[in-house]
C-alpha cells in the first residue's frame, strides 16, 4: 500500500460528521412521519367540524 492510502485508512476526523448526520436524518424521518399522522387526524378534525356547521345552518 502506498502511505496514501494508509493515512487515508487511518483518518477517522470525519466519521464524527457522518454520525452526526445519520441521528439528524433518522430524527427528522420520525418527525415527518408523526407529523403526517397529525396531519390526517387534524384534516379530519375540521372537515367533520365544516360538515356540521353546514348542517346546521340547513335546517
Amino acid at each position: 500500500m502506498t502511505p496514501l492510502t494508509r493515512r487515508f485508512q487511518k483518518d477517522d476526523r470525519g466519521s464524527t460528521a457522518i454520525e452526526y448526520g445519520l441521528i439528524v436524518g433518522l430524527i427528522m424521518l420520525g418527525i415527518v412521519t408523526a407529523l403526517g399522522s397529525v396531519g390526517d387526524r387534524i384534516t379530519f378534525l375540521f372537515s367533520d367540524t365544516d360538515s356540521k356547521l353546514v348542517e346546521s345552518f340547513k335546517g
